[in-house]
């Protein structure tokens, strides 16, 4: 589901971010492209995309609560690769470069103000339905990263910690009146909506989110949008109407490499409709800058992961976030391995160098995150300056 940024890590995308160190964010707009890194031709992706998978009760797995692929007893010619699974040992103990600042609970604060702006106007966050880790220094920041189209996501991906069932409520009608008024209210240039992934609806919620980046461009035209997204099922003209809608920045989720998309997200997802939508969303606006964010501590290898990003700058993604992936529950993957803060250093270098307009990647770094937006949005203006200058 889309909110997974967020959501999954520790999880959910959708959508926060922690960085060890100020140089994780490097603008790298005039990176150069090394020989080591040439970028190859990626996976042929095709217009049409099946999407007849019915939702599974099971993970899979013996429990309930979402769907996924029923897991293997068996490793299939794997060699040794890794893959994650439910109920697999987890790495002893947890590193202490995890720590996160409590938020205050003082009622003049500002995560008190977003808080109870919230839940006046009934409005949804990614921030809690994925249990994110960062919403204390977000929250406290005076933003958050608003959940459209309810709580409850068709989907059942097995890392994320949202709500899942086959038929959700209807979306509330004047939800993207209630978002533009809490946005208002917040006086933020910037900000990220996100939502569950809605395959019960026939464009999956892409008329709503265009409403609702509409109206908030009509409130306050200067302010900055960025939506975390589904994969639409792949239908083009649900990622066209969103792109032409006036957002600024179209983000969707590869989540991990494509070996483990099987047993990471729900059967209806899948990296090559990642990548159908990442890149159409790109030709159906040229200029629109587009992001996706990955999770490692998966079992991934680093040569799956330079591949995944070989694939992304193909299609010229412009922004990619790396961050680690947490278990959520005892129901979901357990994590494979907690990856060091200098490994998440190497692929920042190495996305920096294929010419990626910006990386951020360290083990809280989330898909929406208040410190990448602040650099999102000042990126952005300056490009748009510069612009029309010429």
């Amino acid at each position: 589901m889309v909110l997974r940024q967020h959501a999954y890590l520790s999880i959910i995308s959708l959508y926060c971010f922690s960085l060890p160190s100020t140089a994780a964010f490097i603008h790298n707009s005039q990176a150069v492209h090394k020989p080591l890194y040439v970028v190859s031709k990626p996976p042929e992706v095709t217009d049409t995309i099946t999407t007849d998978v019915p939702y599974r009760i099971s993970r899979g797995d013996g429990s309930t609560g979402g769907g996924g692929l029923p897991m293997p007893r068996k490793e299939e010619n794997e060699g040794n690769l890794v893959r994650p699974k439910v109920g697999a040992e987890m790495p002893k103990g947890r590193p202490d470069w995890f720590r996160v600042p409590a938020p205050s609970q003082a009622k003049d604060s500002r995560y008190t103000e977003v808080k109870d702006s919230l839940s006046d106007l009934d409005l949804h966050t990614v921030c809690e339905e994925a249990q994110c880790p960062n919403v204390g220094e977000c929250w406290s920041g005076g933003t958050g990263t608003i959940m459209l189209l309810g709580d409850t996501c068709t989907r059942g991906c097995m890392f994320c910690a949202v709500n899942t069932d086959s038929a959700p409520p209807p979306p509330d009608p004047f939800e993207p009146f209630k978002t533009a008024e809490a946005v208002a209210q917040w006086g933020v240039d910037y900000i990220v909506l996100t939502s569950v992934d809605r395959d019960d609806i026939e464009d999956g919620g892409a008329q709503h989110f265009a409403h609702t980046v509409e109206l908030l461009k009509t409130r306050k035209p200067e302010i900055l949008v960025e939506c975390l997204v589904s994969d639409f099922q792949g239908n083009v003209d649900s990622v066209k109407t969103l792109a032409l809608s006036g957002l600024d920045v179209y983000a969707h989720n590869v989540e991990t490499v494509e070996r483990l998309q099987k047993f990471v997200r729900d059967p209806r997802a899948g990296y090559h409709q990642s990548l159908k939508t990442l890149k159409y969303a790109k030709e159906a606006k040229p200029g629109l800058y587009t992001k996706t964010s990955i999770m490692l501590g998966l079992g991934e290898t680093d040569e799956e992961v330079i591949q995944t990003m070989k694939d992304l700058r193909s299609i010229d993604v412009d922004v990619v976030t790396f961050g680690q992936y947490l278990r959520p529950t005892e129901h979901h993957l357990s994590v494979v391995e907690y990856v060091k803060p200098e490994k998440f250093d190497y692929f920042r270098e190495v996305g920096e160098e294929m010419g990626f307009k910006y990386v951020a990647s360290g083990p809280m770094v989330r898909s929406s995150y208040k410190a990448g937006e602040f650099y999102l949005e000042h990126m952005i203006k300056t490009e748009r300056r510069e612009q029309s200058k010429e």
